[in-house]
């Protein structure tokens, strides 16, 4: 069994790791608020409010297909949103912390 492991255990109080580990849980924690919303808002509209998704805005489109679809995009948008974040500040967090146990500082 490998002692390297063991040996960054130190990395588990270092403060970057500490931020690191904050700032991802605030921000998908955050992103994962506004999906409930979106799911639960849409189906409390559809226990409450039945009528309204009946509504024809455009042809045979009414306002639940298109409050249906605007929900999928949404959460798309968000995911999208995540990703970008990721890999623009995340990844490159964790990179700072994997050089900082490959050199044991």
């Amino acid at each position: 069994m490998s002692d390297a492991p063991r040996g960054n255990l130190h990395l588990l109080e270092d403060p970057e790791f500490k931020d690191l580990a904050h700032r991802k849980n605030r921000f998908s924690l955050q992103l994962t608020g506004i999906t409930l919303l979106l799911y639960y808002g849409f189906i409390l509209l559809i226990a409450f409010k039945r009528d309204l998704f009946a509504a024809k805005i455009a042809g045979n489109i009414t306002f639940g297909i298109a409050l249906g679809i605007g929900v999928i995009l949404a959460c798309w948008l968000l995911t999208g949103i995540y990703v970008r974040w990721a890999n623009e500040k995340y990844d490159a967090m964790v990179a700072r912390l994997q050089e900082k146990a490959k050199h044991g500082s």
